[in-house]
């Protein structure tokens, strides 16, 4: 029982690393106020309406937009304890001490004779005493 909860929790523990350090952008092409495209690792295809800043006698904006947001995963892993004040460490301190002692094991029952076989039985002793249980 105790091996599967162990492999359990150092999965989810490797998955949750795996989480935190990854980082990705999604992004987004608006014609208007209409999504037409959005695109995660990868640039969003336009709608083709996207107007060019070099053609002469346009004057207008492009009435598309495109939008990125950027999710940045964590850099450094290795939390640093010294940034905690004394009161902060003295409580880390004894809720690890307190919590580890939260799970002694029970000591198991030993059975001394386990290993040992009955003595065979050569004549059944209630027949031939005839005493029988009523």
């Amino acid at each position: 029982m105790e091996k599967p909860f162990h492999k359990i929790i150092a999965s989810s523990m490797a998955f949750l690393v795996l989480l935190s350090t990854f980082s990705f952008v999604v992004d987004m092409h608006y014609c208007g106020s209409i999504l037409v495209d959005k695109a995660v690792f990868s640039k969003a295809e336009t709608c083709g309406m996207a107007m060019h800043s070099g053609i002469e006698g346009l004057t207008e904006d492009s009435c598309c937009t495109n939008e990125q947001i950027a999710v940045e995963g964590q850099d450094e892993l290795k939390v640093n304890f010294e940034k905690l004040d004394l009161q902060q460490q003295v409580f880390l301190a004894s809720f690890t001490y307190s919590y580890i002692n939260l799970f002694e094991g029970v000591p198991q029952a030993t059975e001394p004779y386990r290993d040992y076989s009955p003595p065979l039985l050569v004549t059944d002793i209630q027949l031939l005493d005839q005493v029988f249980l009523i």
